[in-house]
């Protein structure tokens, strides 16, 4: 019998979103300029947004138990766990610290890739066991993380060429 349920799943890309919410709220409540402020804000809002999609899923999902195709479930189970557990941000708590101890923008936006990516690769693993009804919506969810990682990306390098025209590091 497999550890983790679709709700579990579930329950666990939930936490995911959550703790985004609590590292982009944190970094909009310290920054002092208005423009990252509001990319935090919308960014968290985008977690928001995967929060309401992924509860309506979590509401019809019921007692679905994944297959583990191929796969020796005890060690996937374990694989599981491990992304899990090597998650940039473990709780809200832990993401809101990560915020609050960035040495600046450059190293809170490198902290949200890290974390976008570990995102990605959970969800894509989610999206093999969940029903085949819910896989589009864990797809869009995977794109939308995408995207996360391609603005990130554009504002670390506008940080960067900025410290590099102020003499910075």
């Amino acid at each position: 019998m497999a550890v983790f349920s679709g709700g579990e799943l579930v329950d666990i890309a939930l936490g995911i979103e959550r703790n985004g919410v609590a590292y982009y709220s944190s970094l909009a409540e310290i920054a002092t300029d208005a423009s990252q402020k509001d990319t935090y804000n919308y960014l968290a809002n985008m977690e928001r947004n995967h929060i309401e999609i992924f509860q309506k899923m979590l509401d019809s999902i019921g007692k679905y138990q994944p297959t583990y195709a191929g796969e020796d479930e005890a060690e996937y189970e374990l694989y599981l766990k491990a992304l899990v557990d090597s998650a940039v941000f473990t709780n809200d708590k832990v993401a809101r610290q990560m915020a609050q101890k960035a040495s600046g923008p450059a190293e809170a936006v490198q902290i949200a890739l890290g974390a976008e990516k570990d995102s990605i690769l959970f969800y894509s693993e989610m999206r093999e066991l969940v029903p085949q009804r819910d896989r589009p919506i864990v797809n869009k969810i995977i794109n939308e993380e995408k995207s996360h990682i391609r603005l990130l990306s554009d504002i670390k390098k506008k940080l960067l060429r900025k410290g590099e025209k102020q003499g910075c590091n």
